[in-house]
């Protein structure tokens, strides 16, 4: 969870590569055997069908995905919807900065409040353990502690019932 957003987006900016790009998101999940399985939509005309894997517990992770891009993700939903159950929807203005080849989101997420996320993308031949130094060094910088982690994705937080997280205004 991000503790202090004001302060971590100004860290963010001043690491960053470029200047933040802020990106609404509704991700539609749906139920399947293995993984997860959701339906990004950036505007009527733009959206993703993304399937991941990713570890349990907190902290650093690796996270196996693959992304289909679609220009009709109001259809596409739909189709997912008459043959899949829907788990939820998450709802979020993303907040991107990019250092590198790290994608950092400052997340305000809908009903639960802040959240910042490390996307560490692995090079060919590059071991997790490479990202995760990479992310722990990023987590330093961004004055994110252990006691912020969180073990769960928002999916979950949101149909747990977790609220906003305390102290965590809608806008910083």
């Amino acid at each position: 969870r991000a503790t202090d957003v004001t302060r971590q987006r100004k860290l963010a900016a001043r690491i960053s590569d470029a200047p933040c790009v802020l990106i609404p998101q509704v991700d539609t999940f749906f139920e399947v055997a293995d993984g997860r399985l959701k339906l990004r939509e950036f505007a009527a005309d733009r959206g993703e069908l993304i399937h991941y894997d990713r570890g349990p517990g907190p902290g650093p992770k690796t996270s196996v995905y693959t992304i289909a891009p679609t220009t009709e993700p109001a259809a596409l939903r739909e189709i997912l919807a008459a043959i899949l159950q829907v788990r939820g929807v998450v709802r979020k203005q993303r907040h991107l900065y990019m250092i590198g080849r790290t994608r950092i989101h400052l997340d305000d997420v809908a009903d639960l409040g802040w959240f910042i996320e490390l996307e560490v993308v692995l090079s060919p031949g590059e071991s997790p353990e490479d990202g995760r130094t990479v992310a722990v060094d990023l987590m330093k910088k961004l004055e994110i502690r252990d006691e912020d982690l969180i073990d769960s994705p928002y999916i979950d937080l949101l149909t747990a019932g977790v609220g906003r997280n305390p102290g965590s205004p809608a806008q910083p």
